[in-house]
């Protein structure tokens, strides 16, 4: 199952990338110009609320789930997360907290 962790992972970085890179070399890092269109409608406010709200659970889950099995660097995932978003940073959390729970 690792691997298939792993694999998200990789989905989950380049396919949201793959929409940010077209707009940053538009409007460079314009952060007001992303939230206005990403709350343009109310379809993509539905998004953009989903993933914040998740964001901020996969932040609880990471730093209590990983505190528990005492796994490092958890601030990784909270910065892939901000990076990339949520479909980059669980997929990463998992697949180490697999590892961990393995022993390897």
């Amino acid at each position: 199952m690792q691997w298939l962790y792993l694999i998200a992972f990789v989905l989950g970085t380049t396919l949201p990338l793959s929409q940010l890179f077209p707009f940053l070399m538009t409007y460079g890092l314009d952060v007001p110009l992303l939230f206005r269109q990403l709350f343009q409608t109310h379809a993509s406010a539905f998004f953009g609320l989903d993933v914040i709200v998740s964001s901020f659970v996969l932040w609880l889950f990471v730093f209590s789930e990983g505190r528990r099995l005492r796994m490092k660097n958890l601030w990784l995932y909270v910065l892939c997360n901000l990076l990339v978003g949520v479909s980059s940073a669980l997929p990463l959390f998992l697949f180490f907290r697999e590892r961990k729970v393995q022993g390897r």
